[in-house]
């Protein structure tokens, strides 16, 4: 991914940007997988300011995107796309072999409403069949639109820009924000953390994650935890939604693990938390500062597990080929409707629709 410079970045218009909170300084940044809300606190200290600042790098998904954009609805409400990339370079090829294209491996669009108090997660299987859209790559390379291809194809020729477009020409919602989450960062957060408590209800015994766990209570090491989320073969159906029921079962207890840290009493573990949170995600340009970062973050600070709703897109299999879906159109346009409305995503919207089965193997 190019880097781009802070001092020469151009800032979109109309956003839905608030001014930092007053009081107690706590940064939260919307994470991976299922992901999607980590809490770290962050100090006040100038040179830490300075050390966390130079582990953001930002990417002008505005400069990216131009005008040829979804409506900038201003209702109080806040949309996200977050993605975890399935990026085999540098530590993370650990995890396989880098075949030269990084792909969406959790893609994540996170509703937060108007208020702030509550927010609905629509996780987007990565092997959905869709129209990818034209866009611009982030070298201003062109990238052709293609009929029926795989959802994270948007990001492996395009990257970020043109998943974000992807996503706006799925939903017809313009996302304010983009954070992309690295593997080896969110394994290196969750062991900072201290770990994070599930309870599996079978034995999960995965060959390709390496994840073996015996039914019970567990707190899982960034390791398993990363091992879990990628878990796939071994639990339901044996499909990408099935994934998806884990990710999105581990994120909830993630974001009540988070809340229950207790850093603020421990001033070391704070900035090591930081540090390496800042380090772990590829935010839009509009959140690669501390600052903003911050300001970003205490409008999410409130928000539990029992407050945020996750859904998968509603999907079915494709007919012609049962190792991939594709969207039950009238149904997702209730979920995205929903959200464009800011009010909650009806039962209807995702009744009858495809499952990894899996739902309850992880709480």
């Amino acid at each position: 991914m190019t880097e781009q410079s802070k001092s020469g970045r151009i800032r979109g218009n109309g956003r839905r940007r608030k001014q930092p909170a007053k009081g107690r300084r706590v940064v939260t940044v919307a994470a991976w997988t299922a992901a999607a809300l980590v809490v770290v606190c962050g100090s006040g200290l100038g040179y830490v300011y300075f050390k966390l600042d130079g582990n953001l790098q930002g990417v002008d998904i505005n400069a990216q995107l131009g005008t040829d954009r979804p409506k900038n609805v201003d209702n109080g409400s806040m949309d996200i796309l977050v993605l975890g990339s399935d990026s085999r370079s540098g530590d993370n090829g650990a995890y396989g072999k880098d075949e030269g294209g990084a792909r969406s491996d959790t893609a994540m669009v996170v509703h937060v409403y108007e208020g702030h108090k509550k927010a609905s997660v629509v996780s987007i299987p990565r092997d959905t069949l869709i129209d990818r859209p034209a866009c611009v790559d982030e070298r201003g390379t062109r990238v052709p639109a293609a009929e029926r291809a795989m959802f994270n194809t948007a990001y492996e020729v395009g990257g970020p820009a043109c998943a974000v477009k992807t996503v706006e020409s799925m939903s017809g919602i313009r996302m304010d924000h983009y954070i992309e989450v690295d593997f080896t960062g969110f394994k290196k957060l969750i062991d900072k953390l201290g770990g994070v408590e599930i309870t599996t209800t079978e034995a999960i015994k995965d060959t390709k994650s390496h994840l073996d766990l015996a039914p019970g209570t567990h707190t899982l090491n960034g390791e398993q935890s990363l091992g879990l989320v990628r878990t796939r073969k071994s639990v339901g159906d044996g499909s990408d939604l099935g994934r998806i029921q884990l990710q999105q079962a581990f994120m909830k207890a993630f974001i009540d693990q988070v809340k229950d840290v207790g850093v603020l009493s421990n001033p070391k573990k704070l900035l090591d938390i930081a540090d390496t949170a800042t380090k772990a995600i590829t935010p839009d340009s509009e959140l690669d500062s501390v600052n903003e970062l911050m300001g970003f973050a205490q409008g999410l600070a409130g928000l539990g597990a029992d407050d945020v709703h996750m859904v998968t897109m509603p999907v079915e299999y494709d007919p012609a080929d049962p190792n991939r879906v594709v969207p039950l159109e009238a149904q997702a346009r209730q979920v995205w409707q929903a959200l464009k409305s800011d009010k909650p995503i009806p039962a209807s919207a995702t009744k009858d629709t495809a499952t990894g089965k899996a739902e309850g193997l992880v709480r």
